[in-house]
């Protein structure tokens, strides 16, 4: 999945305590809120669509899903060579169509546990990055390289459980669902909100001033990994993830 070939890739690059861009940071905060919003519009474009012509909406989300992977690598390549000129749109149209996907688990999350499981999630990842902007930037070289390290294993190991949920469910109905789900969820959950602390670390020691796009996509797809597995627990723990 794209979250975890980026972060694995930062936290490659971040191996030692020498700043490459000490402003990066703070030139990519605006575009992680940037990208925020055209996610929240994309997701609303999803749901009234569904309402509107559903027969439409599994179509255009495979079609979304398709073009989404294709927008990531090439607006990360784009924005690695500091070309931010062609990257922000690039990055604009990835944010928005993120959301027109993930408007069926909002939907799920909505029917199972109603619109406050949104706000809960939305609460949770916007607690999350205050506590890590103030508690990453701080973070020391041996505490920070050691949480990048067990981050990057648990990565690692959630795309593995991932990948045996979908290819078990392919050939054994149901299965993955209730107890691996919530298990799946929660492990992500703790997951992405360690690595949103290590952003705060990587990015100065990755990226360089004039890479901030390529550091702000990398602290987005934190955050909005962070939101679904948010979303997906509050799902399992309504019982969304059972099946009679």
């Amino acid at each position: 999945m794209p979250a975890s070939s980026n972060f694995q890739e930062a936290i490659r690059e971040a191996q030692s305590s020498a700043l490459v861009g000490p402003n990066v940071v703070n030139k990519a905060l605006p575009y992680v809120g940037g990208g925020m919003v055209l996610t929240a519009g994309g997701v609303m474009g999803g749901l009234a669509l569904m309402a509107s012509n559903p027969a439409l909406f599994m179509p255009l989300f495979w079609v979304a899903l398709i073009g989404n992977f294709i927008l990531f690598f090439a607006a990360q390549n784009v924005a690695m060579k500091g070309n931010n000129g062609t990257a922000l749109p690039l990055l604009a149209a990835y944010s928005l169509i993120t959301g027109y996907t993930l408007s069926g688990l909002v939907a799920m999350a909505i029917g199972n546990a109603g619109i406050g499981a949104i706000g809960t999630a939305a609460l949770a990842t916007g607690i999350t990055f205050v506590a890590a902007s103030v508690m990453g930037r701080r973070m020391s070289d041996s505490v920070g390289q050691a949480l990048s390290g067990v981050v990057g294993l648990g990565i690692i190991g959630l795309v593995i459980a991932m990948l045996v949920q979908i290819v078990g469910g392919i050939f054994v109905p149901g299965f993955g669902m209730g107890g691996m789900e919530l298990l799946i969820a929660g492990f992500g959950t703790v997951i992405f909100v360690g690595a949103a602390f290590v952003d705060f670390y990587t990015m100065p020691r990755t990226y360089s001033d004039d890479q901030y796009l390529a550091g702000a996509l990398g602290m987005y797809l934190t955050y909005i990994n962070l939101f679904i597995f948010i979303l997906r627990l509050v799902i399992a723990l309504n019982g969304g993830g059972r099946r009679d």
